[in-house]
């Protein structure tokens, strides 16, 4: 069999363009000739993807007013959607982008997202129209906004373009370590409360011994001690002494900074003592009639104690405003008038819900800039795997609480042991007792949305005075 020569290959041409004259390329022929072997290239090893960031920047930021019972708020929305809730008083609410849907033709458009923490849903709509702000200086914007969080509510308001504020999405601590002390910080956004290290505090050392401290100075205020609690200019602490190992009475010790002199308030069958916020009266419990009761003494006149609730109780857990006094038992959390009556009770299993376990030993702290707001140290009822324990096999942590939305977010983390969480004066600070090992435990610090967590002293039971 004779075989054929291959047919030659043809190119076809192309009209292109060049310094604006149109040029042919007519349709040639061309053998194909043999080609050399190319050398083989190893190709290297695929790299791992880059991460993708779900972050966006941003583009507008919706707000409102405060009015009513609700604070003002703002949400920042990116290009794919919401990116985080502001409320005042409240920590931020980080949300995941979910989609944007424009309306027909018109210019509305809705945002979805989902709470990060709670996976509840939120929704934006967003339209373009003109929108009058509603504090005195009236100011007109593009967009009208109307905001739905499935937990906390709704808010309407106005929005604006705000590309400025991106990235300045997080808390700027005033005290970070890693800061350039040469380089001025950032400015701060207008919804980011500043904050700065307790000037005046108290805690329980290594050795157990009883330290206040007022900016740089320190004293040993007692050998020995517990529940401690400091006046709110932090120059006088409160601390309840065991004053047997075989009997239960104890004793109420008022200790003055500047003096450094010490005097018992009230022995007996006492414990956790509480300033009022003015510093002129304590709360304590007091057992009477086999109850726990909650009484009061003025500080210019400890002899005169007076019963405010006869009711039991297990805990006492300090003032939630200037007018009321937060207690529990395990059922209920109790606030208390300056008459005596309740003005509110909530359920525990509301509040700790199921995972957390009720105990008499468990601590409540209101914010101090947001009596609607619940700090919460408790034992997990089931240890999360690989939470640390302590001696009684107990896995500890703890959360927040919204008392109005009931939104619940755990702020310790799984593989850590935490108790004793309390609120700096500012609001926005969270100290905790973290237990580094079997036998020592540490003070730790975060900020209030969970983030900035570092040992912040060597000791336990840390209190803020200012």
């Amino acid at each position: 069999m004779r075989l054929l020569p291959r047919p030659p290959v043809l190119f076809l041409g192309a009209i292109v363009a060049f310094n604006g004259l149109g040029v042919s390329l007519g349709v040639h022929a061309q053998s194909q000739t043999p080609q050399p072997p190319q050398p083989q290239i190893k190709k290297p090893p695929a790299s791992p993807a880059a991460p993708l960031s779900k972050h966006f920047p941003i583009l507008l930021l919706a707000f409102g007013p405060a009015t009513g019972d609700d604070p003002a708020w703002s949400v920042r929305i990116g290009q794919k959607g919401p990116e985080r809730l502001d409320r005042y008083g409240y920590p931020p609410v980080l949300l995941d982008p979910v989609d944007v849907n424009r309306e027909g033709t018109a210019d509305a458009w809705n945002y979805r997202a989902k709470d990060s923490v709670t996976g509840a849903e939120l929704s934006v709509r967003l339209t373009r129209e003109a929108c009058t702000s509603a504090d005195a200086s009236g100011t007109k914007y593009t967009f009208t906004a109307a905001v739905q969080h499935a937990q906390i509510g709704s808010f309407t308001g106005c929005a604006r373009i705000a590309a400025e504020l991106f990235p300045k999405i997080t808390n700027q601590t005033s005290d970070d370590d890693d800061a350039d002390p040469k380089k001025p910080p950032p400015p701060l956004p207008a919804d980011v409360i500043p904050f700065k290290a307790p000037v005046a505090f108290a805690y329980l050392n290594p050795t157990g011994k009883v330290v206040v401290g007022v900016g740089s100075i320190k004293k040993i205020a007692a050998p020995a001690g517990s529940e401690l609690a400091l006046s709110h200019d932090g120059k006088k602490l409160l601390y309840t002494r065991d004053d047997s190992k075989t009997r239960p009475e104890r004793t109420i010790v008022l200790y003055d900074f500047d003096t450094g002199r010490s005097k018992d308030l009230i022995h007996g069958l006492v414990r956790r003592a509480f300033w009022s916020p003015d510093d002129t009266r304590v709360a304590f419990l007091y057992n009477q009639d086999q109850k726990w009761q909650v009484w009061t003494l003025p500080i210019a006149a400890p002899e005169t104690p007076t019963p405010l609730y006869a009711n039991d109780v297990t805990s006492l857990h300090g003032w939630s405003d200037a007018h009321n006094l937060l207690a529990s038992d395990l059922e209920n959390a109790y606030w208390i008038g300056e008459d005596g009556t309740v003005v509110l009770r909530v359920a525990l299993k509301e509040i700790y819900g199921p995972t957390f376990d009720i105990t008499s030993s468990d601590t409540f702290r209101t914010n101090p800039i947001n009596p609607s707001l619940l700090l919460v140290s408790a034992a997990y009822v089931t240890a999360p795997a690989g939470a640390p324990k302590d001696s009684n096999s107990i896995a500890a942590g703890f959360f927040y609480y919204e008392l109005r939305s009931k939104r619940r977010v755990v702020l310790s983390q799984t593989d850590e042991w935490g108790r004793g969480a309390e609120w700096s004066r500012d609001g926005v600070q969270i100290f905790y007792t973290r237990r580094a090992s079997a036998t020592a435990s540490n003070t730790f610090r975060m900020l209030w949305d969970a983030s900035a967590s570092k040992k912040y002293i060597d000791g336990t039971e840390f209190v803020v005075g200012k």
